[in-house]
């Protein structure tokens, strides 16, 4: 229904999921640079095959680069072809043309007139180190199950790792332009490979991070990837949030999502090391770490979520402890281009939130709704009691 939430509450299978601070604008010493040496490789690059690396000449974006078959164990079982893929982008934060890594799946069986049509899906949060990239490690088990409902249903799957994840280069967690070019560059680099077995009709994915991903992908449509046919979104577990005016309801989000020092460490230091080293390549993030927090900023460089949390669990950390008083040097663009500066989108929107979601909230997913209704968005929100950020 346009401009209004449409609620829900049957879940669908298809709808879900300082030792050295510069605060005072003091330079960097010699002696920080060498002690932040051990940290591990400042983007979280390495740990994975040639095959992320690219050094030829990358082109035009939404040009396929290469391809190889996926490990039996990083396939799915409905897909008749499971590809490993890198492909032509271009970066969101200012890096030109970037190559970028990711996974495309083919339905069992022969193409339907005209080809299969495209499930270009956006993946909600792994890490920032290049070992991270879904490609790599493969999907949840989770995930998986639901991928595998989209390939029954007849669609092709194409999923982007996002700029920097598994690619030379910072990964910009959560800034929306650089996912959202990376998610369309996506599918029309399968469209480009595979012209006799793909459709030109594009369904948009995510949950999470991943949603931010999605709507981007929608936002940026029109203007960055005129030649897809764009069907729709569907975004779960909303992450994103809207620089345009408040209505009277609005609430602001507490500043456990907001402010890295009251966030969960885990989540803060992907902020610090991805969002904000993303926006500021002069800066070193260990830079506003202290001393108590490096051993997870060395974590965060070479492994991925699940081990940020479980050593933040287990060392007790609070964002406070980790991160110095003034962060404002690498941090305080991070709002800017993190929100979206219009809430009008494209083409149909289904938006999917559990209402036991603790991890996103579910105050932020309500104003982000409420900002793209009022902004004219052809959207329908469905709420599921009971179900949690995970749910699918």
């Amino acid at each position: 229904m346009k401009n209004r939430p449409h609620m829900k509450t049957r879940l669908s299978h298809m709808a879900l999921l300082a030792a050295f601070s510069l605060a005072a604008g003091v330079p960097l010493t010699a002696q920080a640079q060498a002690g932040s040496a051990d940290l591990g490789h400042i983007d979280g690059d390495g740990g994975v095959t040639d095959f992320y690396r690219w050094d030829g000449t990358i082109g035009a974006p939404g040009r396929m680069l290469r391809q190889e078959a996926l490990p039996a164990e990083r396939t799915q079982p409905e897909a008749g072809k499971a590809m490993r893929v890198l492909y032509s982008s271009t970066s969101g934060v200012g890096q030109g043309a970037v190559a970028v890594s990711g996974m495309l799946f083919l339905p069992k069986g022969k193409p339907p007139k005209g080809g299969w049509p495209i499930v270009t899906w956006a993946h909600g949060t792994t890490g920032f180190a290049d070992v991270c990239a879904p490609s790599w490690t493969g999907t949840s088990e989770r995930d998986k199950e639901y991928l595998e409902k989209w390939l029954a249903a007849g669609f092709a799957v194409v999923a982007s790792d996002y700029e920097g994840l598994g690619t030379k280069g910072v990964h910009p967690y959560l800034i929306w332009r650089s996912e959202g070019r990376s998610v369309l560059d996506a599918a029309r680099a399968a469209l480009g490979a595979y012209p006799a077995a793909l459709s030109n009709r594009v369904l948009v994915v995510g949950q999470s991070q991943g949603s931010g991903a999605a709507l981007g992908a929608t936002y940026l449509a029109k203007s960055y990837a005129p030649q897809l046919h764009m069907l729709g979104t569907v975004a779960t577990g909303l992450v994103m949030t809207f620089d345009t005016p408040h209505t009277a309801d609005y609430v602001a989000k507490s500043n456990t999502l907001t402010d890295p020092h009251y966030m969960p460490p885990g989540f803060a230091m992907l902020r610090i090391a991805g969002i904000d080293r993303a926006l500021h390549p002069d800066l070193d993030p260990a830079d506003f770490v202290k001393p108590a927090g490096r051993p997870l900023l060395r974590t965060s460089r070479k492994a991925c979520l699940h081990d940020l949390f479980a050593q933040a669990d287990k060392e007790g950390l609070t964002g406070q402890q980790v991160f110095v008083e003034n962060i404002d040097p690498i941090d305080g663009t991070m709002s800017a281009n993190f929100d979206f500066p219009d809430g009008r989108m494209p083409g149909p929107i289904f938006a999917g939130t559990g209402l036991a979601d603790d991890m996103a909230g579910t105050q932020g997913q309500y104003n982000a709704v409420k900002a793209m209704c009022a902004a004219g968005s052809n959207i329908q929100w469905h709420t599921y009691p009971g179900e949690d950020h995970a749910a699918r």
